[in-house]
């Protein structure tokens, strides 16, 4: 049965084996800042370490990551659980791609500062409180649903055991021929303004 749903408003628009790391070459604690490129590599360093600790079976976030490597990804306004989930569809699914959880998390980033001035939200949003995956708009079966992941995503209020390109939004956004990546950008760029997002979609999806 298919269930359609109001969409919540949203606040104004908003590979293989890496070298063996050194000691304080990923994240040391430093003061947030905004330079464009400073953090990209020890971001592209970092992962290719942490998909390597996965492959040699240290598979959760508490495990994977020192103190010192969730404070760089706190200064990028990310999470280790989000990188994690990143780095276990790689290894497990071989997608989402390392330049495409770069990409995704870039575009948080530059949310966090230019809309949030690097403050995190207060709380999450419960998993509970998502549109369901059987939810429809515009006759899409789980649109409403990552509209509100990706916004979530964009605000740092996703919760631990929701990821935004998941399994799920990837079969989605597979059928539209919409990248998430791009996807991403598109909801932050129309703010409340879900008629952009649908329009967007069904565009892509008759092509």
């Amino acid at each position: 049965m298919t269930t359609s749903v109001q969409l919540t408003k949203t606040p104004e628009s908003m590979n293989g084996a890496a070298p063996k790391q050194e000691k304080g070459l990923v994240g040391e604690n430093r003061i947030m800042n905004d330079k464009p490129g400073d953090w990209v590599e020890e971001f592209r360093t970092l992962f290719g370490y942490k998909v390597t600790a996965y492959k040699n079976g240290i598979q959760s976030p508490a495990a994977m990551f020192s103190k010192e490597e969730e404070d760089f990804l706190r200064s990028i306004g990310a999470t280790s659980q989000e990188i994690f989930d990143f780095v276990e569809d790689w290894c497990d699914d071989g997608t989402p791609d390392p330049e495409t959880a770069l990409a995704i998390t870039k575009i948080r980033r530059d949310y966090f500062f230019q809309k949030q001035q690097g403050q995190f939200p207060e709380k999450l949003i419960r998993e509970s409180e998502f549109p369901s995956r059987s939810a429809s708009l515009a006759g899409l079966e789980w649109l409403p649903r990552i509209i509100e992941k990706a916004r979530a995503k964009l605000r740092g209020e996703l919760p631990p055991d929701l990821m935004y390109s998941c399994g799920g939004d990837r079969r989605f956004l597979s059928k539209v021929d919409i990248d998430p990546v791009e996807f991403l950008q598109t909801v932050w760029e129309a703010g409340d303004n879900v008629d952009h997002i649908i329009k967007f979609v069904t565009d892509r999806s008759k092509n």
